[in-house]
């Protein structure tokens, strides 16, 4: 895991790149990469690469980036993890390529020599890196499918500049002016959706695309994989399948599992577990306690001690019955205080989630840790959320009103004047949008709704904002071709909730304490293993396969109510306020005031 910056002037009447402004972008990015830092400019200075490494895998100076190519001139900045680099090696080995190292890093070199973009279909792991292209004099950008690993870019016509963090490029020569949809976006989602951000001139790399940009000419993204792909190509089980049948889906779906976390597991440093007491975790746990010495990390908080939303005890049940080393860490107001501006600092860009994610990683960084693992993306692939009962549900029971949008319109704008008396704003809003998949996960998931964005930013640039958005059509090309309502609420939670909040919170917040965070429930291999088995109602799917992966676990634990990894955030902000909302509203308000300050 590390932090790569790049400039390449692409266009003839471009200046060259600036060596002093590639060194800002990379010393932005100090905390992702404490073990060392490395450059490279070209010799004609149209292209330079800038570098911090978390020595994780190969801790030599083998494993330096920058990282030359002797036998083809090809130069790499990579930010990631391969976890099958071992096999990947074994195989160019045995095709007669020489490799001097234990890196990850030299494999993606050596692989993209050998195969060109065709190499993406044989990596696992979590990735985004830039290679120079001596002999095309081109420049080849990839990231991973999921989009785990961020990269942005600012393209102004002649000179691209590309980075993990958009605070990296905001430290160059980029286009800050407001960009409406980034903002609109924000308040929509309490996060700023990809590929947008607040600038104009900064766009996110497309998540499971490759691109060329050669002299003269920024190529197009071909994209390779996506999760709704393999969701169109899910297995499902016949309603009526056999009792056997459904036992051997359950123990396909718990090897894969087991498999994901061995390569997870991948390191030459000690990897932690962020333990909660949910099904996830501790199926993520138990795991990699086969695998060998396990230590796991507890958040703890002092607002929720004797109370439902306490994960502490059951936590540590899970970890003395899994042998582990256990660790807990209690947090208080007083701590969310302290460190506020810290957290706000570190956040690339406004987020209503990811201070859970501060404060475990800090602690993990006490310990002297570089890696946890964490049980993101295991709600969006088992059903677990509260969603898959309530999107599908509220779309049922109002699609005779998806034909008549004009008549939802009507209600919402004769009820506006009466919203201060609604259980919630959303509510004026279901007749519109109740409806269909994309407008029922909407209401479920946004924090305002459209229709409020323009009394909280500037009505022009909100209109603006909105109409690029479009977010109904991208909601609906983000379940298309899939049939299963099930499969469809996973599409929209991997490809909105998780890939725009979750995995960028973790990245961020991680990254901060200079420690990397994985995530085995994300995997393509384990998505392409997954069986659908429709007579699991929501809540009955996760338990069955976490009995499927670790039968031992406490009783409790699967005795336990989904209740989601909660935080008291909200008693922090405004300890008098009962109205969750209304908290997680004031908070969006004043991240976004601190960034648009800023």
């Amino acid at each position: 895991m590390c932090g790569i910056a790049g400039i390449y002037a692409y266009s003839k009447s471009a200046p060259i790149a600036d060596q002093g402004e590639l060194l800002r972008m990379r010393e932005t990015m100090l905390n992702r990469g404490p073990d060392g830092a490395g450059i490279w400019m070209s010799e004609d200075k149209r292209v330079g690469f800038a570098h911090r490494r978390l020595a994780i895998i190969d801790l030599s100076e083998d494993g330096a980036q920058p990282m030359f190519d002797p036998e083809t001139g090809n130069w790499i900045i990579f930010n990631g993890e391969i976890y099958n680099h071992v096999k990947l090696r074994a195989e160019l080995n045995r095709d007669g390529i020489v490799t001097k190292s234990h890196s990850d890093t030299e494999v993606l070199l050596k692989l993209y020599a050998q195969k060109g973009p065709a190499m993406l279909d044989s990596l696992r792991g979590m990735y985004a890196f830039a290679i120079w292209d001596a002999r095309k004099q081109a420049m080849f950008f990839a990231r991973d499918a999921f989009g785990i690993k961020p990269l942005y870019i600012a393209d102004n016509g002649k000179t691209l500049r590309f980075a993990s963090q958009v605070k990296s490029l905001l430290a160059g020569s980029v286009d800050t002016r407001p960009d409406p949809a980034g903002h609109a976006g924000f308040l929509l989602w309490g996060t700023v959706p990809e590929p947008y951000t607040l600038y104009r001139g900064i766009r996110s790399f497309p998540a499971g695309h490759w691109m060329y940009v050669t002299e003269g000419k920024v190529g197009q993204a071909n994209r390779f994989g996506s999760p709704l792909q393999n969701l169109r190509e899910v297995k499902r089980l016949s309603p009526d399948a056999s009792s056997e049948v459904k036992e051997d889906a359950l123990a396909q779906i718990a090897s894969a599992l087991r498999d994901s976390v061995a390569a997870h597991m991948v390191a030459d440093v000690p990897v932690a577990m962020f333990l909660s007491a949910g099904l996830d975790s501790a199926m993520l746990a138990a795991s990699a306690a086969s695998i060998g010495n396990l230590r796991t990390l507890t958040l703890g908080f002092d607002e929720y001690i004797g109370t439902v939303n306490d994960e502490t005890l059951l936590a540590k049940q899970v970890a003395q019955s899994l042998g582990a080393t256990h660790s807990q860490y209690n947090i208080s107001a007083l701590d969310f205080a302290n460190d506020r501006d810290k957290l706000l600092s570190a956040m690339d860009q406004p987020s209503i989630d990811g201070v859970n994610t501060w404060f475990v990683a800090k602690a993990a960084a006490s310990q002297g840790l570089k890696v946890a693992i964490s049980g993101i993306g295991g709600d969006e692939l088992f059903g677990s959320y509260p969603s898959f009962r309530q999107v599908p549900r509220l779309k049922n029971m109002l699609q005779g009103f998806s034909g008549t949008p004009l008549l939802g319109q009507l209600v919402r704008k004769g009820i506006a004047p009466f919203s201060g008396i609604l259980s919630s704003p959303k509510t004026a809003g279901l007749l519109e949008y109740g409806g269909s998949l994309q407008g029922a996960y909407m209401l479920r998931r946004a924090l305002y709704m459209p229709w409020e964005i323009p009394a909280m930013m500037d009505p022009d640039m909100a209109a603006e904002g909105l109409l690029e958005l479009d977010t109904m059509n991208a909601l609906g090309s983000s379940i298309y071709g899939l049939s299963s309502d099930r499969l469809a609420v996973s599409a929209l939670e991997m490809q909105w909730y998780m890939k725009n909040q979750l995995l960028r919170d973790a990245d961020w917040a991680g990254m901060a304490h200079s420690v990397e965070i994985r995530v085995p429930f994300v995997d393509m291999e384990l998505l392409q293993q997954f069986v659908e088995i429709p007579t699991f109602g929501p809540g009955q799917e996760k338990p069955a396969i976490a009995r499927a992966v670790a039968p031992n676990l406490p009783e409790a634990v699967f005795n336990r109510p989904k209740t989601g990894f909660s935080i008291p955030t909200q008693r922090w902000l405004n300890p008098d306020s009962p109205r969750v909302i209304g908290s997680l509203r004031e908070w969006a308000q004043m991240l976004y005031g601190e960034f648009v300050k800023g």
